[in-house]
């Protein structure tokens, strides 16, 4: 006489072996899916090192550069004088590979004396706004730009209303 219960083993073991599986699919997608993830994340920090960059490298070459400003600004592109200054200092190819990895140029602030005059193609209070944005094509998928206000003023207001006044000879105590 034979068994009912033969072959029943064969089936608990097959779907065991099928969760097993399934459990090992999930398990994977989910490392590649971190993997992803870190490698995108990896990115957006080394494009916003190269736009900080970009800035970096900029900033001295601004302020020495004031009086060029106005015919940098209104443009969403580099100025060919902030390019040949940044180039004396310093370069465009951060890694070495040939290729420019960010750009830089300037937008005027909405800060002018007076807003009948607020042009964007001319410096009024001696603020601009430098943007530096990474155009590495290493890190295309995840863009990052930054922007500073920059001034080229040398020094504070003298105000009469602060203690001691103007140099020291107003309402000190």
């Amino acid at each position: 006489m034979r068994s009912p219960e033969r072959g029943s083993a064969m089936l608990v073991t097959m779907v065991i072996i099928i969760a097993l599986l399934a459990g090992a699919a999930v398990l994977a997608s989910m490392q590649i899916t971190s993997s992803k993830s870190s490698q995108m994340s990896r990115g957006a920090t080394s494009a916003l090192y190269c736009a900080e960059a970009g800035l970096t490298t900029a900033r001295a070459v601004l302020v020495a550069q004031s009086s060029n400003w106005g015919t940098g600004l209104g443009t969403a592109s580099e100025p060919t004088w902030l390019r040949t200054a940044i180039n004396a200092v310093s370069s465009h190819d951060i890694d070495g590979d040939g290729t420019d990895d960010f750009e830089v140029w300037l937008v005027d602030n909405d800060d002018e004396i007076a807003p009948a005059t607020n042009v964007p193609t001319a410096d009024i209070d001696g603020k601009v706004f430098v943007v530096s944005r990474c155009i590495s094509a290493k890190y295309a998928e995840t863009p990052k730009q930054v922007m500073e206000l920059v001034s080229s003023s040398t020094g504070g207001g003298c105000y009469q209303s602060q203690e001691g006044g103007c140099f020291g000879n107003g309402n000190g105590n």
